[in-house]
């Protein structure tokens, strides 16, 4: 217990001290080592070499690549012409576009940051144009944004399947209707918000021309995510490959078919992906690390016992859990977090007969609502810089938003059916 209680206080202390977070879980991997005194220094340095060596990880880097390609090489815009089409003339017209745009985008990114970047740049101009206020727009596209890591494909999704050893693609169809329910959720807040407010859509009706030529178009873009993901629940390649595919498939799409990408570019992007990904995948290692110690030191199946101690009631601890997540994603990002928290609490999940397919989007969804809560939501970072203004404007008009997901995340949590339909039906 001492060993534990030595590396949580070095993780908290490290963490105060704004070391970054990966390096800071390894600093308190080295604490624990220290205290524990059976363990090697070197366990930490092979636990990070086959934290990381895994093939199912290999999805992260394509899949945070194929978003680069795919925000800069044409294929949000197309997206966004169509929702525009066939949408904007509702009441809060660009505002449910944006929602919409954000599932689509998910649907090929696996990234909520990426998702935010890349819609907000050419939505948040349109909507502050329309008369919306500012920080409405803001907070709705870092809020939107957050659904990039629910529907599928998913990059904590990979985190948590790696970690448990769940099935990634289980977890991929887990994903759809918790992602399409919070979609939902937030475009009846933007239907009343802007009714109330008087936004209204685009005074433009578009003739069924119009709508044919827009989607031959955005062709290429929308058969994107049925490529991706349709390979994947056929049979036809793994999640990791998919990833690759996908890369491929921005690619062409960005170079040879919408002809918006250079070869200039391209090294940019690259050397965006490359950075993202060494980021996360030093986390990976230094959490994979942390874990075995915990487990070593027994704490997973001392916080079960001290837990289930203390109620029996399946209803208290799933709670207790959410609001744990909930917490913990308000300071740290949603990979470490997966990664420390995810074989801690599936034991206790396990017990009370939640499936690890459920449970995974019980984690992975009050997570996301951590890329919009301060102090440390990276979503509350990336829209300030897409409007040009400050974080405290965004926060402003975020409180609605997390309201409508936290009763998202009960609904999926207690209602488990949504998360397992598709998993059950198509298994």
């Amino acid at each position: 217990m001492f060993v534990a209680i030595a590396a949580f206080v070095a993780l908290v202390v490290v963490l105060i001290l704004n070391v970054p977070v990966g390096f800071g879980i390894g600093l308190a991997s080295v604490v624990a080592v220290l205290a524990d005194g059976r363990l090697s220094s070197l366990y930490i340095v092979e636990q990070i070499i086959s934290g990381t060596d895994s093939f199912p990880l290999m999805a992260i880097p394509l899949f945070i690549l194929a978003g680069e390609l795919m925000g800069a090489g044409g294929v949000s815009k197309r997206l966004l012409n169509v929702c525009n089409v066939f949408m904007g003339r509702v009441t809060g017209g660009v505002a449910i576009v944006t929602v919409v745009l954000c599932m689509f985008f998910a649907a090929v990114s696996g990234s909520g940051p990426a998702t935010v970047a890349a819609i907000g740049a050419m939505v948040v101009p349109e909507m502050l144009r329309k008369g919306y206020d500012k920080k409405f727009a803001l907070a709705l596209v870092a809020c939107a944004g957050s659904i990039g890591v629910i529907i599928p494909p998913s990059i904590p999704m990979v985190i948590y399947g790696v970690s448990t050893g769940t099935s990634i693609s289980s977890l991929f169809m887990a994903g759809f209707l918790p992602g399409i329910l919070i979609g939902v959720s937030l475009i009846l807040v933007c239907y009343f918000v802007c009714r109330k407010n008087g936004w209204k859509g685009e005074e433009k009706k578009y003739t069924a021309k119009e709508k044919l030529s827009a989607l031959w178009e955005a062709k290429w873009a929308l058969i994107s995510p049925i490529i991706i993901l349709g390979g994947i629940y056929a049979g036809i390649f793994t999640p990791t490959e998919a990833a690759a595919v996908s890369c491929i498939y921005a690619f062409v799409c960005g170079v040879f078919i919408y002809r918006e990408l250079n070869f200039h570019q391209l090294f940019e992007l690259v050397a965006n992906a490359a950075l993202t990904t060494g980021t996360i995948l030093i986390i990976v290692g230094c959490a994979t690390a942390f874990g075995k110690i915990l487990t070593i030191e027994k704490i997973p199946n001392m916080l079960t016992e001290a837990i289930m101690g203390m109620t029996s009631s399946k209803v208290l601890v799933m709670l207790f859990i959410i609001v744990i997540l909930l917490i913990v994603g308000c300071f740290m990002d949603t990979t470490p977090a997966m990664m420390i928290l995810a074989p801690i609490f599936l034991p206790i999940a396990r017990s009370f007969g939640v499936d690890p397919v459920h449970f995974g989007m019980i984690m992975v969804v009050p997570l996301a609502v951590g890329f919009i809560t301060p102090p440390l939501g990276a979503h509350l970072f990336v829209a300030p810089r897409v409007g040009n203004t400050s974080l405290e404007e965004v926060c402003s008009g975020i409180i609605r938003f997390i309201i409508v997901m936290i009763i998202d995340v009960l609904i999926i949590t207690f209602i488990p059916v949504i998360s397992m339909f598709l998993p059950n039906l198509l298994s």
